[in-house]
């Protein structure tokens, strides 16, 4: 929440509409004019500031961001609308507007309609009391007019983390993971062709395709485009030439165990030795019934899960050897041509505390998780746990969405752009991460800090290469 606190003419509704989007300023002026006769309709007033009233009250118990626009010379109004955003859990910022007062006069003289002159100066002897008073009201800053932004929680200390990777750069492996495939249509090799280039040219280690045979209804319809993720892998791995290449990740009941690893050791014979294994538990059930599969309960895909990362290690080493383990009988595991590398990375994907983090502590080369920093840090606590009693060391990589902005207006247009229409802007941003380069920088340290070797990154933008060019300066900060 934003209050803006100043006399008349102090430029308070211009430095607002430079900063915010119209839609998040609640200005007593332009509701003289929807309850009156216009913007100078005193006599509307009353009716302005109850609306004004209402409006805010809904916006903040949304918890949108809300620029208060009037002289904020009330001091009990400064003070409800104080409570109203504590009540509710949002910050509150007071932007003070100390201009002087002969400056004021003079912006108010070149008004096409003025202020009248004793008009001004009560509300300048009013603004000379409320600047003392508003450093002891309450609120979280008291700033002089600058630019004032509205992030999604994620980035609330980003700024002091950007400035520690400047300070002092973490190393971070970075994926691309492309869920999405909104190409013109003809154009689905040539857009991915492009995208994978761009990719690798932005300096991104790994790209990653999600293992699914219809979109996700977490991200759009079942009838949207989705090529089969090991095709795309091959493809992808024949015009591309340094990045790694995986399904993050591939759900364990879609294919025969051992044919799996079979298709990853010719991904990494084909690639050059470019190949990852991602895992997972599987959890669509509706597309394993449209396809016909059987969807097994949640304990023998576990009991699946756990003989398939025991098993893959065998098929890709030397030898035929056999395999029995609780649901998987493999007679004999020969596998050629062998992948080029000496061993094929495991990720595990979820972040089950009892039983996925401890599979992965067991077996995994990495554990894959959502969520925000408190919840990493958390996860990367109980990872080491298992790890410690399994005696091994695994790393730990994070999947999220990221929109990335060229500066704080195009993030707020992109936004705009992308977000379904019945979903508000704010929720949206912060559904995607929407944040600017620096953002991001800070971000990404805050999950390296946390024990994160290796962010995944989901561009909900990614219909081009352009994206990826914006990626790449915060790639380039972890290098």
């Amino acid at each position: 929440m934003v209050i803006l606190v100043g006399p008349g003419a102090s430029g308070k509704t211009t430095w607002a509409a430079e900063h915010f989007p119209s839609d998040a300023i609640v200005s007593s002026d332009r509701l003289r004019a929807v309850v009156g006769s216009g913007e100078d309709d005193i006599t509307a007033s009353a009716d302005a500031f109850a609306l004004l009233e209402q409006i805010v009250a809904k916006r903040i118990g949304r918890r949108l961001t809300t620029v208060v626009d009037t002289l904020g010379l009330d001091t009990d109004r400064r003070r409800a609308w104080l409570a109203l955003a504590r009540e509710h859990g949002l910050p509150c910022v007071a932007v003070a507007f100390d201009v002087p007062a002969a400056e004021c006069r003079a912006r108010n003289r070149a008004r096409p309609k003025r202020i009248p002159a004793e008009a001004l100066t009560a509300q300048l002897r009013a603004w000379a009391k409320v600047r003392d008073l508003l450093p002891g009201e309450g609120f979280d800053e008291v700033i002089a007019p600058q630019t004032v932004r509205a992030v999604p929680e994620a980035f609330v200390g980003a700024s002091a983390a950007a400035q520690r990777q400047h300070d002092d750069p973490a190393r971070l492996r970075f994926g691309l993971h492309i869920g999405t495939f909104d190409f013109p249509k003809g154009r689905l090799g040539g857009s991915l062709r492009d995208i994978a280039a761009a990719a690798e040219q932005a300096g991104f280690d790994a790209v990653y395709v999600m293992d699914h045979f219809r979109q996700i209804p977490q991200i759009g319809r079942a009838w949207d485009d989705f090529p089969e993720s090991y095709t795309t892998l091959a493809y992808l791995a024949a015009h591309t030439e340094r990045v790694r290449l995986g399904a993050l990740v591939t759900g364990v009941t879609y294919r025969n165990v051992a044919h799996l690893g079979k298709i990853v050791a010719t991904l990494d014979a084909l690639s050059g030795g470019r190949a990852v294994c991602g895992l997972g538990l599987a959890w669509f059930k509706e597309e394993h019934l449209a396809y016909g599969w059987a969807f097994p309960p949640t304990g023998e895909r576990y009991a699946l899960l756990e003989d398939a990362l025991r098993a893959l290690p065998l098929l890709w080493g030397p030898g035929s050897p056999s395999f029995e383990g609780r649901v998987l009988s493999l007679p004999d595991l020969s596998c050629y041509p062998r992948p080029i590398q000496a061993h094929v990375p495991i990720i595990l994907g979820g972040g089950g505390e009892r039983r996925t983090l401890r599979l992965a502590a067991r077996y995994a080369d990495a554990a894959n998780v959502f969520g925000d920093v408190d919840a990493v840090r958390h996860k990367k606590n109980v990872l080491d746990r298992h790890c410690q009693e399994a005696g091994r060391e695994v790393e730990l990589t994070h999947l999220s969405t990221t929109l990335v902005g060229e500066s704080d207006h195009h993030v707020a247009e992109l936004v705009e752009r992308l977000r379904p229409r019945r979903q508000d802007p704010a929720r949206y941003a912060a559904s995607v991460n929407a944040g600017t380069a620096q953002d991001h920088i800070g971000r990404f340290r805050e999950l390296a800090e946390a024990g994160v070797r290796e962010v995944m990154i989901r561009l909900p933008d990614l219909t081009d290469p352009a994206p990826l060019d914006r990626m790449a300066k915060v790639i380039s900060a972890f290098r």
